[in-house]
């Protein structure tokens, strides 16, 4: 709630009469008809101390002009909770149990999709999709299904890579994205290729929404999601475990299919303006490129991320 701006001067709305004084100890002069003996000072008759004539307890106070109103408590609300919306979406949080979840809002039809096993975990309110419009941002896609979910919890990368199965690990790591519809697609396609754990950087990563799992697709709740304070310090740590780090940009020295070696790979994807940030870059033995035709300048990066993680899977088990 936004305080009322006083301008650090709490002396003009002193009421009539109050006077802020400092020393002085010269009493004032009673008016005639002052208060008499034995009474409080500042009672009236007929009047309770401390109330005024007029004031009712139980009215609402009038609005005041530039005064934010708070708006009403939903007790149904899950506190820290967002809405996430959208079939996969929704059955992939339901069935994840690292998920702390409010409640459902779902149409019959989206009830029947979902099944009873999933949707025992949370109370659900069946409506029909209008009434689910008005609950969430305009355009979002909601298939008749929405949840409220608190954000996942950043996972530790001693454990994934401790619960990692086969004989290659890829860890892709995105450096300065925040397009939510970018990650979650990109989450989708790693999710898709069997990527190990998808790194961001927690003040630049796009947060937890919606929207970001509406387009992951369900991948959101599937694959490791790890935010991390210092990109530069995670690559030298994968370094120290083995890890081949390599840069995917347009100006690198050498072909993604060249590049890749053998073994576990860290691959570093940049954002569509400012690309890799120069010390995350420094801190990877190589840098690569997708060779695409010059009448087109790049690649959208959802994209470049899906044919390097091809990429990545073709030429990393043919060696």
């Amino acid at each position: 709630m936004r305080h009322k701006d006083t301008k650090g001067d709490f002396g003009k709305n002193r009421r009539p009469g109050f006077e802020k004084y400092r020393g002085n100890t010269e009493k004032k002069s009673e008016r005639p008809g002052g208060p008499k003996a034995g009474s409080k000072l500042g009672s009236k008759p007929g009047f309770k101390s401390g109330f005024k004539p007029g004031f009712n307890l139980a009215a609402k106070p009038a609005h005041q002009p530039g005064r934010t109103e708070r708006p009403p408590v939903d007790p149904n609300r899950l506190a820290g909770g967002q809405w996430l919306y959208g079939l996969h979406a929704v059955q992939a949080a339901l069935a994840n149990p690292r998920r702390k979840l409010g409640r459902a809002v779902l149409t019959p039809r989206a009830v029947e999709i979902i099944g009873e096993t999933l949707l025992k975990r949370v109370r659900v309110d069946v409506m029909e999709p209008g009434a689910i419009d008005r609950m969430l941002p305009p355009g979002a896609v909601h298939q008749g299904a929405a949840l409220e979910a608190s954000p996942l919890k950043s996972r530790d990368l001693d454990e994934v890579l401790a619960e990692s199965k086969g004989s290659r690990r890829v860890i892709l790591i995105l450096d300065q994205l925040s397009d939510p519809h970018n990650v979650g697609a990109i989450l989708r396609t790693a999710c898709a290729f069997g990527v190990t754990a998808v790194v961001v950087q927690d003040r630049h990563g796009p947060p937890q929404s919606g929207a970001l799992a509406k387009a992951a697709s369900g991948a959101l709740d599937l694959i490791p999601y790890i935010e991390v304070v210092n990109l530069s310090r995670l690559l030298e740590e994968l370094s120290e475990r083995g890890f081949w780090r390599i840069a995917l940009a347009s100006d690198g020295a050498t072909s993604l299919a060249d590049a890749v070696p053998v073994g576990d790979v860290a691959l570093v994807l940049g954002s569509e303006g400012s690309g890799i940030r120069r010390l995350v870059r420094e801190h990877c033995e190589s840098a690569a490129f997708i060779p695409i035709e010059t009448t087109m300048e790049s690649l959208n990066v959802s994209n470049a991320a899906a044919i390097a993680l091809y990429e990545l899977r073709r030429v990393g088990t043919s060696k």
